[in-house]
């Protein structure tokens, strides 16, 4: 789901609504003009759109705090940002900048320039280094520390902007069609009036602009599609990371408990994939010896952050990855260990293939959960689904098609276990042997 935040009636997406509606992608509209609540947490966004308004940034309004709060969510998830004109601002206040009173107002058709930086953005590699856009605006910001320029105006020097890798800014208006050019000036007389022209001249700058404006929209549209799951993942477990170890913490024997079934011994490899906080890290790192190989793999950094303040990077090495990509060469490892995550990944199927791909053969995968999958669909109030990955009907051929000998399945009352064997000749060719602790350091 897409949200979009509207501050006013006559600022709307227009363009980037129409890109996204164009890639298929679902959104949710919160009117906050018309008392709509801002949502309180980013769990099930894939991306953020914050339009513009007549209200200043550094000033209270209402909704501002949730404002800030759901775009400090959404930079910590690193989910896909967009902000326009007083989006922008508060983007930028979330991020730690500063918004404060521009030079006075700035209305009207004029150009701005790209930056070099631009030149290797996601959104604005393909538009021009000089590009005429809609000012309607009369204030400003100091962007954070990091944050990168992407372009600017010599009245005005932020125009748009990077924060990280997914979160863009722009202070002038590119979304706008003619439609949207004639709200703003019908909203807005006074300023319109200081900018002769505004609205006569709209059809011929839009005729020039609108391939430009249509392609940073289309692309940010594809950088949301493209990452969509990942970041629906992020942004469920980003929020609770912090509290993981609290929530959890009695089932540390429980994870020894089925590291020991793994039946490892010193010297060998492992992966604890979706390891989340590290819980499985000291038990594993026993198991394979100060001179075998433990490596913690997550795809959220809030997760990886938990567990180093938990002190487990001194069990293993902590790896910001996704679990169905993994940078790790064939046969690296010789076990690997994962709790919870079939029931997170997009497709189970090609999860378990790619786990097999950079297992040795014979090697084992041991699938675990503290919780029985009926204690776990009780506890959420649903009956058993049939086709749950984790089914045995639907889990022994999946884990055979993937190049896995299913030995072992526990679905007990307080614990799920599923343990399988690689199997020799299945899959890709092995090239090595597992990988050195140092390969992965950093």
């Amino acid at each position: 789901m897409i949200q979009i935040v509207e501050h006013a009636p006559q600022e709307g997406p227009y363009a980037i609504g129409a890109a996204i509606e164009a890639a298929g992608l679902p959104t949710r509209v919160c009117r906050t003009w018309a008392g709509d609540p801002v949502p309180d947490t980013a769990d099930d966004l894939v991306g953020l759109v914050v339009m513009g308004g007549a209200m200043a940034a550094y000033e209270d309004f209402r909704g501002r705090s949730a404002e800030l709060a759901l775009l400090r969510a959404a930079l910590d998830a690193e989910v896909p940002v967009l902000g326009v004109c007083l989006g922008a601002q508060l983007l930028a206040v979330a991020a730690g900048g500063v918004a404060r009173p521009g030079n006075g107002t700035q209305v009207g058709w004029a150009d701005v320039r790209m930056t070099e930086a631009a030149c290797g953005d996601a959104l604005f590699a393909a538009v021009p280094e000089r590009l005429r856009v809609l000012h309607w605006h009369g204030d400003t910001m100091d962007l954070p520390a990091g944050a990168t320029l992407l372009a600017s105006c010599d009245r005005y020097p932020v125009q748009a902007f990077r924060i990280g890798g997914s979160a863009w800014g722009m202070q002038f208006h590119l979304e706008v069609d003619e439609a949207a050019v004639g709200a703003f000036a019908d909203a807005f007389p006074q300023e319109a009036a200081t900018a002769p022209g505004v609205v006569e001249n709209a059809s011929a700058e839009l005729a020039v602009l609108a391939r430009h404006r249509d392609g940073v929209f289309q692309r940010f549209a594809a950088f949301v599609t493209a990452r969509a799951e990942r970041t629906a993942t992020r942004a469920f477990f980003t929020r609770r990371a912090a509290t993981w170890e609290e929530r959890f913490a009695d089932d540390g024997p429980r994870y020894a408990a089925a590291v020991e079934r793994l039946e490892l011994r010193p010297g060998q490899g492992v992966l604890d994939l979706g390891c989340g906080t590290g819980r499985a890290l000291p038990a594993l790192r026993a198991a394979v010896g100060d001179a075998g190989l433990v490596v913690g793999i997550d795809l959220t950094p809030a997760m990886l952050t938990a567990a180093l303040r938990q002190g487990r990077d001194k069990d293993g090495s902590l790896l910001l990855a996704d679990a169905c990509r993994l940078p790790l060469p064939t046969g690296a490892v010789d076990a690997v260990f994962s709790a919870g995550l079939v029931n997170h990944v997009p497709d189970p199927a090609t999860a378990l293939r790619e786990w097999a791909r950079v297992t040795a053969p014979g090697g084992t995968l041991l699938l675990f959960h503290p919780s029985g999958r009926a204690e776990r669909a009780a506890r959420h109030g649903r009956p058993l689904d049939p086709d749950d990955p984790l089914a045995e009907e639907q889990l022994r051929p999946a884990l055979r098609t993937a190049g896995w000998d299913l030995s072992r399945y526990e679905d007990a009352p307080h614990h799920f276990l599923a343990r399988a064997s690689r199997i020799a000749g299945c899959g890709e060719p092995v090239v090595g042997n597992h990988v050195a602790e140092n390969d992965l350091a950093g």
